[in-house]
């Protein structure tokens, strides 16, 4: 079984960086490119060679920094075959259900359009971690650019059935808005408003609150949680499908 390091560190305004390590084989990821030269601090504090950068979408502060990098360690990139027209440093496409090697582990590819059309997520099952890019975010999801309500609803059923005790990695620290937000539509949650406590404690203190699991997310994100019955009543939408009651919680984040 792989044994990898996983090492989260901030860049750009409100990003997140993540390395994958494996030590045995010497083999650094980089989850997408936000920030060339942040990437080679944190790298160079660690010790590591990048050797691959993993790319979840088009948007530039995923992929700017990836020419850099790819000029100076020759990694392999690896990133969406829908999108590839939009990023022109990919070495190797790939789409839902495709798997590929890493540090021993295998990693499984997830479809999850709806941020973009061509967005993937990268679930390293054997250690319980999956990179969500901009689809899921810690009390929040995605904005919709160029799908719909549901088929981002369906990208978040995919993700809803992976195992509660998986560990999420998302591209950006959005998780205070995202609470504050959270709490207009599912008011009455006791684990939402202890853990909006939390989430403000932690950014008091300057302190990132990812990563986070699926779990936490199923209990306390209102994004996930569009067939609770509670959440139906507050927006008024008993009778709705999850997808239209998705898109009604979406529409109220898009003009909060």
């Amino acid at each position: 079984m792989a044994d990898l390091e996983f090492h989260q560190f901030n860049c750009l305004d409100d990003n997140f960086g993540v390395l994958v390590h494996d030590a045995k084989s010497s083999t650094t990821a980089s989850i997408d490119a936000p920030d060339a030269e942040r990437i080679r601090e944190e790298l160079q504090a660690k010790g590591w060679h990048l050797t691959h950068v993993l790319v979840t979408h088009h948007h530039w502060d995923h992929t700017q920094g990836i020419a850099d990098l790819k000029s100076q360690f020759g990694c392999r990139v690896i990133g969406p075959a829908q999108e590839a027209s939009k990023i022109p440093t990919l070495d190797q496409t790939v789409d839902d259900g495709d798997t590929f090697e890493f540090g021993g582990e295998k990693v499984s590819v997830i479809s999850t359009p709806g941020h973009t059309l061509g967005m993937i997520n990268f679930y390293f099952s054997q250690s319980g971690v999956v990179f969500t890019g901009d689809t899921l975010f810690a009390l929040g999801c995605g904005r919709i650019f160029e799908g719909d309500a549901n088929m981002m609803w369906h990208s978040m059923e995919k993700l809803i059935a992976l195992p509660e005790n998986t560990i999420v990695y998302c591209g950006h620290e959005y998780t205070l808005s995202n609470a504050r937000f959270s709490l207009t539509i599912d008011p009455d949650n006791h684990e939402l408003k202890s853990r909006v406590k939390e989430v403000q404690s932690l950014r008091d203190a300057g302190k990132p609150t990812l990563p986070t699991t699926i779990k936490r997310e199923l209990q306390t994100n209102p994004f996930l949680r569009a067939g609770d019955p509670a959440i139906r009543a507050q927006l008024g939408l008993q009778s709705s499908s999850n997808a239209e009651v998705f898109a009604e919680i979406r529409s109220r984040k898009d003009n909060a």
